[in-house]
């Protein structure tokens, strides 16, 4: 499962309409392109399909009377709305994907109600915790992965991360009820993309901060 389809689609949807060029500006402001697969190529690739598949509307617009081709903006449709809400859902929920895809449903989550949310996140602790009960039913963390030879490794691996993923999911939790964030219907939303004349600063090939000059 790939974050591309609910970045894209989450990012027109902040947008109401946005061309290719504001989607990949958007994406790699919120960095994006380093923690996925939201390249230029793909992104543009996802526009084009979503729009055949009916889950965004494409506009042609004209070009400016400066010259240059013609531009396509982008407009989600009503069964797109449903496609990004279902994916939404399911990414703060299922435990057996990259993190990525968790990554993408976090910085949309808001899109939903605050209960919902707290509702989809203790349902991927339990997720995490059924995960973690029947691998331990053949590995057990407390003998140490010595026990399975050096293969043992991997199940500590992921066991651990279990235990980490479960552990942060809980302070997750925990924060939103304590009243972190605005979420639907609470009020002016988070606003997280940027104007067509502020400039990305986190723009592929620019710097970003703390890097050596």
């Amino acid at each position: 499962m790939s974050a591309i389809r609910l970045l894209v689609l989450g990012a027109v949807r902040q947008h109401g309409r946005a061309h290719g060029y504001q989607v990949r500006n958007d994406l790699e402001y919120w960095g994006a392109h380093e923690w996925s697969n939201a390249k230029p190529g793909s992104i543009y690739h996802a526009l084009k399909q979503m729009a055949k598949q009916g889950l965004l509307l494409a506009h042609e617009i004209a070009p400016s009377t400066a010259g240059g081709p013609p531009r396509t903006e982008y407009e989600i449709t009503e069964a797109g709305t449903g496609e990004y809400l279902t994916l939404l859902r399911h990414y703060l929920t299922a435990y057996d994907q990259k993190p990525d895809v968790l990554t993408a449903a976090l910085g949309f989550m808001v899109d939903l109600d605050r209960e919902e949310v707290l509702e989809l996140l203790e349902e991927r602790v339990r997720a995490i915790e059924e995960w973690r009960k029947g691998v331990t039913e053949y590995y057990t963390p407390e003998e140490g992965p010595e026990q399975l030879g050096h293969i043992g490794e991997i199940m500590n691996f992921w066991v651990t991360s279990a235990d980490t993923g479960a552990q942060w999911t809980r302070g997750l939790i925990e924060r939103i009820r304590g009243g972190a964030y605005v979420f639907s219907g609470e009020g002016d939303p988070f606003v997280g993309v940027l104007a067509d004349d502020d400039e990305n600063p986190y723009a592929t090939g620019k710097s970003h901060p703390g890097d050596a000059h």
